[in-house]
């Protein structure tokens, strides 16, 4: 296989319909991980922590790519945990952000190893001079059964589609677990506000 593409291979947790909520459960993968606190929105703090994240990612992109170490892909967009301790259910009343945790983080495919990340993590922060990629971890994560939505449009107005992911877990008796998870397939700087796609998950208990 010449080319390795996210879009095609994990289509049915990337791409989910616009409004409709699925079911699915999502297996154990590999993420480049930092943690954070506060408020996003103009938040050095974020900024920084995605620009590592981000370093890392193509610096190991393409010191593949140079080594002939195959297949070729395409980065892998950026993902976030959010939660907060004084929320029972993230987005039923999350107009306070200075109390949100937050976990950055950008799946890797599955033949990248440990050693990859570490050899292109040393050089971004020798050459590139990201120093916040020190922070940044890499590790599988695994949600297990989770309903998604793609969600259409500003991040302001996620509540409705929030709210039918909780009612559907209820619906199938259960609770969530975990934490709320984004998936931000467009760029807020390129992209109208009305058009921005991001995945919305949310875990539940087994």
């Amino acid at each position: 296989m010449d080319r390795w593409d996210w879009k095609r291979e994990l289509k049915a947790l990337y791409q989910p319909k616009a409004g409709v909520v699925s079911e699915i459960d999502v297996p154990e993968m590999s993420f480049l991980m930092i943690d954070g606190a506060g408020d996003p929105n103009g938040s050095p703090e974020f900024v920084a922590a995605v620009s590592a994240l981000y370093t890392i990612s193509y610096t190991l992109k393409f010191a593949r790519k140079k080594a002939g170490a195959g297949p070729e892909y395409s980065v892998m967009p950026l993902e976030g945990l959010w939660w907060a301790p004084d929320l029972t259910v993230f987005g039923s009343d999350h107009d306070d952000k200075s109390s949100w945790l937050w976990t950055a983080m950008i799946a890797q495919p599955p033949f990248v190893k440990a050693d990859e990340v570490e050899a292109a993590r040393s050089e971004a922060i020798a050459k590139k001079g990201a120093v916040e990629a020190a922070a940044v971890r890499f590790e599988p994560y695994a949600e297990g059964p989770s309903v998604q939505i793609m969600h259409i449009g500003p991040f302001a107005t996620e509540g409705p589609d929030i709210a039918a992911l909780h009612a559907r877990i209820a619906e199938l008796g259960s609770k969530p677990s975990g934490h709320h998870h984004e998936i931000y397939l467009s760029d807020p700087a390129r992209t109208a506000p009305e058009k921005l796609k991001t995945v919305v998950r949310q875990s539940y208990a087994r």
